[in-house]
């Protein structure tokens, strides 16, 4: 049979990349004790509150269709939070409401590139940025994220790959999976590129309630100068602990969300009116569990540098938002592929390999911070052992 070119575009670009999760859950299943540190799924449930808005919708009858743009009152919602972050009038008529920040990102591709076309992204990059990008037949062209930069993306390594066929730039902040935050000078140099070379930039900003103390977000929206050219991505997924509601937006020019509304009506025709009428309570205050969130994931990353870094060669990345670690393995002899493979098979630990999110994390590996104390504290005790053997073992051969 035949089939269209997009699946040959996306073979191997979607659960392969999770295969390692996969293992564990099956080892888990097989009565083994598996410390998972692999997804980043909030460590408390979506809030009560929030709940309840959704249910007292659903039983006074919010059940009907919606429409392509999104409700009207969360469409006020998110204008009022926006105009108040950036500091500029942000209009309804700015938003399409989606469900959640990766149709959000697959919909704004759909209509800023096409086939041949190029897109500027961090690498590394989350894992599904590069099938969104591919979908459409464009090409994600990777930007090293240097480690000794706080993997934070300099405009000079964007500007050194920028060719004819480029389009947009791509830029998470904060970061999955290094957890490093744009500065207010890296976003003007970056904005200043996309004004030169007249790009597109696509700011996927899900993390922007889990900043942890001493950093500051920067949204390029909040710059006047590239109001006709960002497009900002979000949701309640992870500032609200609410993943499973699927529940997003993404906000840009007010042109770019006309030109895109017949394609959010072609996909969708609207998303649930009691969920949209849940976002618009949680977007019109501050979420009731981002800060404990927030806390608890710093102090399990100041935890996990404290008791692995330095240790058998072994070099933690401290994170300075989200919900993820890094921690650098080189000293083993091992690739993070292989060692993350090793570590689960012989210690019981499931972390990702860093290479399902690029070439520059090839000798790390990602580590969840949404498991509880004592798994964090365990898994760093049965990452510390293994590490102390594969180093060993690597000297003696």
């Amino acid at each position: 049979m035949k089939y269209a070119s997009v699946t040959e575009r996306l073979a191997g670009l979607g659960g392969e990349k999770w295969a390692i999760h996969a293992r564990a859950r099956e080892l888990r299943r097989q009565g083994r004790d598996i410390v998972e540190l692999t997804i980043g799924e909030p460590d408390v449930p979506a809030p009560a509150s929030l709940m309840d808005v959704a249910a007292a919708a659903m039983q006074a009858g919010r059940t009907g269709y919606s429409n392509g743009r999104g409700e009207s009152k969360l469409l006020a919602a998110l204008s009022e939070r926006y105009t108040r972050s950036t500091g500029r009038p942000i209009g309804g008529d700015q938003f399409l409401c989606l469900p959640g920040t990766q149709t959000a990102l697959y919909t704004v591709f759909s209509g800023l590139v096409e086939m041949g076309d190029e897109v500027l992204v961090g690498d590394p990059m989350y894992a599904t940025y590069e099938g969104v990008i591919t979908a459409h037949g464009a090409r994600a062209v990777p930007v090293p994220l240097r480690a000794e930069r706080g993997f934070r993306l300099s405009a000079a390594d964007i500007e050194a790959r920028i060719t004819p066929r480029s389009r947009a730039i791509l830029i998470n902040t904060p970061h999955n999976p290094t957890g490093a935050i744009l500065t207010a000078g890296d976003i003007a140099e970056i904005g200043a590129l996309a004004l030169k070379h007249d790009l597109w930039i696509i700011s996927d900003e899900v993390y922007e309630e889990l900043v942890f103390d001493g950093a500051t977000f920067v949204s390029p929206l909040a710059l006047p100068e590239l109001a006709d050219r960002v497009v900002a991505v979000s949701s309640i997924s992870k500032s609200h602990a609410a993943p499973g509601f699927r529940s997003g937006w993404c906000v840009g020019p007010a042109e770019f969300a006309s030109r895109l509304l017949p394609l959010s009506e072609t996909m969708l025709f609207g998303s649930q009116p009691f969920i949209a009428d849940m976002t618009a309570a949680a977007v019109s205050a501050p979420s009731p569990v981002a800060e404990g969130m927030r806390r608890r994931f710093a102090a399990r990353a100041d935890r996990l540098f404290d008791s692995l870094d330095g240790v058998a060669g072994l070099k933690v990345n401290r994170p300075q938002a989200g919900m993820f670690a890094l921690l650098n393995v080189a000293a083993t002899g091992m690739s993070g592929h292989d060692y993350a493979f090793d570590l689960l098979e012989t210690a019981g630990v499931a972390v990702m390999p860093g290479s399902s999110f690029g070439e520059q994390l090839k000798d790390w590996v990602r580590l969840a911070l949404t498991a509880g104390d004592d798994p964090i504290g365990e898994a760093c005790l049965r990452i510390a052992s293994h590490a102390r053997s594969a180093v060993k073992l690597k000297a003696a051969s």
